[in-house]
């Protein structure tokens, strides 16, 4: 049976970790893996995740199953962190799922049993897992234009042209803040005009919001996704812990599903456990405890914020660092976008060839597209990738 199987193409992101790796140059500056690093390159435990861990070790006293859809008091603490009551909470549906892309996951199953034929668009470009996904599912698939190469910004004009090709009951893939791969996002007055465009089209959202607390504060990042399941009667949101709580290994996510009522919103929770049951059965409970644990008890919420705060500042220092040496050593503006741009992310807009130069010549290590991990970046080697750069001519 085996000999049947194809050859999978080989994961660009672990190729290019397999390459760093490999590289003996010490000055070599990786900016390809998309996980939050602190200055010393090293991806810390947040204080609060360690002291919530300490509790939970010398209180829990089981590690039987919870619940196909995991404990209810972990949807409630996400419902509430993403959500804040836009939506009343009798109207939301959720499920536990193992990390952001689980959740992703889960989230086109469901529209595939609701759906089998919707179309699901996404943003040009958008994180390379949604298409692999969206195509391993066999559904059909739609781009809208989102990147515009000259300005690094968005392009929203050919974003809402596109949005109107879209067919009723299909559904509509939106970052809900920090763009990945890009970096760049739509202000709230255009996302206020494309809600509406999706609105007129009969489509249905499906927000991806991995990086609350990255881009310009816990809850202006949450603004969007708010506004958006506040204007439909159906809408899917995959939320990860994966960032913002740094338990990337723990693979803590959860799907919600906003419904019209609450007697659709029980048919829609029987479907999100049914899905789990086919797929996982019972979620991952450690991090979901966690987190819980986190945004539920006053102190341990406080200094969560407060690190997610520092993380995010410092973040935004790395930015405008770089935009400021950038615009020293080309004297013009042409790289100030950096400093626009939101959360881990950006895309530098060249050429797969220059950022071959730049691996090959300066060892500086990026996805092919352009996407840097602005996290992986310090104040001693801004300076050696802004060099890079203005030397490779990009």
């Amino acid at each position: 049976m085996f000999a049947q199987l194809n050859a999978q193409p080989k994961d660009k992101i672990l190729a290019l970790m397999g390459a760093f790796k490999a590289d003996p140059r010490d000055t070599k500056v990786d900016l390809g893996v998309g996980v939050y690093k602190d200055a010393s390159g090293h991806t810390p435990v947040m204080r609060s995740v360690k002291a919530a861990e300490r509790r939970l070790v010398g209180e829990q006293t089981t590690k039987s199953y919870v619940n196909l859809a995991g404990d209810p008091a972990f949807g409630d603490a996400m419902v509430d962190l993403v959500l804040n009551g836009a939506v009343a909470r009798e109207r939301v549906a959720a499920a536990a799922t193992p990390g952001g892309t689980g959740a992703i996951r889960q989230g086109l199953e469901l529209i595939k049993l609701a759906a089998p034929d919707a179309t699901v668009w996404v943003s040009d470009p958008t994180w390379p897992n949604h298409e692999s996904i969206i195509k391993y599912l066999h559904m059909p698939m739609g781009k809208y234009r989102y990147f515009d190469e000259a300005t690094r910004g968005v392009n929203f004009d050919g974003m809402l042209a596109d949005l109107k090709n879209i067919k009723a009951g299909d559904a509509v893939l939106l970052h809900g803040c920090c763009h990945n791969p890009t970096g760049a996002n739509l202000t709230a007055d255009q996302m206020a005009q494309a809600i509406e465009v999706i609105k007129a089209q009969g489509g249905m959202p499906f927000v991806d919001i991995a990086y609350q607390g990255f881009g310009d504060g816990l809850d202006a990042d949450g603004a969007a996704t708010r506004a958006i399941a506040s204007a439909f009667d159906n809408v899917l949101i995959a939320a990860s812990c994966s960032k913002n709580f740094g338990v990337y290994r723990e693979r803590t996510g959860i799907l919600m599903a906003v419904a019209k009522d609450e007697a659709e919103r029980d048919i829609a929770q029987q479907n999100l456990n049914y899905l789990n049951r086919q797929n996982y059965s019972f979620p991952p409970d450690h991090g979901a405890r966690v987190v819980t644990m986190i945004l539920t008890d006053p102190e341990l919420r406080a200094d969560w914020e407060a690190e997610l705060e520092e993380i995010r500042i410092g973040m935004l220092g790395l930015r405008k660092q770089l935009a400021s040496e950038l615009r020293r050593l080309s004297n013009s503006d042409r790289f100030d976008f950096l400093a626009e741009h939101r959360g881990m992310f950006s895309r530098l807009g060249t050429s797969p060839e220059n950022v071959e130069k730049l691996r090959a010549d300066y060892g500086i290590y990026m996805a092919g597209d352009s996407r840097m991990n602005i996290a992986g970046l310090n104040e001693d080697t801004i300076p050696v990738l802004a060099k890079a750069i203005i030397d490779a001519g990009i």
